[in-house]
C-alpha cells in the first residue's frame, strides 16, 4: 500500500448511500491504517483527534480485570471483552460467571435492555420476556468487573465510579496499550467509564494486543477473543465472522460506528463514522481490509450493505476511498 494521508477540518466522505443510481447521502469520518512496524501507512480525516471508542475499548477493560487478579480464560475471558448478541449461550455463561462469584444478575448495573441481535430480540419478546440487565450486551464485561471487585474486597455498589480502583486499572490499561494519555472520561451506554483516545491510539492498542506475549494480560485477552469469537459478538455478527475466517485477527466494533482490527503481524486499523451510522461500518471496514491486502470471502460478506425498495434490492451503501 502506498502511504497516503488526507486531513481537513471537515471529515472526508468514507461511504455514500446510493439508491436507484442516485447518491442520496454520505457518511463522513476518519480512518487510520498502521503498517506492521506500527507506523501510519494510510489515513483519512483526523485520526489523532480523540474519540470515544465505545465498545472497542472492551479488550482493554478485560485486560484490567486480569490485572486486578481475576483468573479468567477461554469463553469467560472472551465474553468479558464482548458486546454479545444476547443469544442463549451468552446469557447462560454470564449467569454462570456471576454465580461462581456469589453474585446474581441483580448486582449488574447495566441498564435493562433487549438482546442486541435483532433476531434474538424478536424471539425474546415473542417468548414474553421483558428488558433485563442480564440481556444488555455489556453484561459479560460487567460480570467480570463485579467478580474482580468481589475477589479484591472492593466496593460493588460503586464499581462504575471512575475513581474506583478497578476503573483506575482500566484507565491505566487503555493508556498503556494506546501509548497515549486518555483525553477525556465520559459515561458509556452501559454506565461504565469511557476513555477517549485518538483513532491512531486505538489502532495502536489493538496492535499491542494482537502482538502481545501469550502470558501477558493483553495476550491472554487476544487469545480468548480469537479462540471464541462467537462469545465476543454472536453468530450473525461481522466481528465473529472476521476472527473466525481470517486466522490471527482481532476485531471489535463499538457503538456510534467505531471499528478496530489488528493482525498477528502487527498491522492494524481503526475508524469512526462521524454520524454514528452503524450501517456504514461494513462497507468501510471491507474497503480498508482490501487496501491492507486481506483477500478472503468474508470481506465481501462484511462489505455487503444493500438498500431495499419494497422487497427488491435497489441500491447499496458503498465505500468511497
Amino acid at each position: 500500500m502506498t502511504a497516503v494521508s488526507s486531513t481537513s477540518p471537515i471529515p472526508p466522505v468514507l461511504a455514500e448511500v446510493v439508491r436507484s443510481g442516485f447518491v442520496e447521502g454520505h457518511h463522513r469520518g476518519s480512518l487510520v491504517v498502521l503498517a506492521a512496524d506500527g507506523s501510519v501507512e494510510f489515513s483519512l480525516g483526523d485520526p489523532a483527534a480523540p474519540v470515544f471508542p465505545r465498545s472497542s475499548n472492551k479488550p482493554m477493560q478485560a485486560a484490567a480485570v486480569l490485572r486486578a487478579g481475576l483468573d479468567l480464560s477461554g469463553e469467560r475471558l472472551a465474553i468479558a471483552a464482548a458486546s454479545h448478541s444476547g443469544e442463549g449461550f451468552h446469557l447462560d455463561l454470564v449467569r454462570k460467571m456471576l454465580a461462581e462469584h456469589g453474585l446474581t444478575p441483580d448486582d449488574l448495573q447495566t441498564p435493562p435492555d433487549l438482546p442486541l441481535d435483532a433476531v434474538e430480540a424478536e424471539t425474546y419478546l415473542a417468548a414474553g420476556h421483558v428488558r433485563e440487565r442480564l440481556t444488555m450486551n455489556c453484561s459479560g464485561k460487567h460480570a467480570a468487573m463485579l467478580a474482580a471487585c468481589k475477589q479484591n474486597g472492593w466496593d460493588l455498589a460503586t464499581y462504575l465510579d471512575p475513581a474506583h480502583p478497578l476503573q483506575r486499572l482500566v484507565s491505566e490499561s487503555v493508556e498503556s496499550a494506546a501509548g497515549e494519555r486518555v483525553a477525556s472520561v465520559g459515561t458509556d451506554g452501559c454506565g461504565a467509564p469511557l476513555m477517549a483516545i485518538g483513532l491512531t491510539g486505538l489502532a495502536r492498542a489493538f496492535r499491542t494486543f494482537a502482538t502481545a506475549g501469550a502470558g501477558s494480560p493483553e495476550g491472554r485477552v487476544a487469545e480468548a477473543m480469537r479462540a471464541h469469537p462467537e462469545y465476543v459478538a454472536g453468530t450473525r455478527r461481522p466481528d465473529t465472522w472476521l476472527m473466525r475466517e481470517v486466522p490471527g485477527t482481532l476485531s471489535k466494533m463499538g457503538a456510534e460506528a467505531v471499528q478496530a482490527v489488528a493482525f498477528a503481524d502487527g498491522r492494524a486499523l481503526a475508524f469512526k463514522v462521524d454520524d454514528g451510522a452503524i450501517r456504514a461500518l461494513g462497507p468501510v471496514l471491507a474497503r480498508a481490509l482490501r487496501l491492507m491486502g486481506v483477500d478472503a470471502p468474508v470481506v465481501d460478506r462484511i462489505g455487503r450493505a444493500p438498500l431495499l425498495g419494497g422487497a427488491a434490492e435497489v441500491g447499496e451503501i458503498r465505500a468511497t476511498f
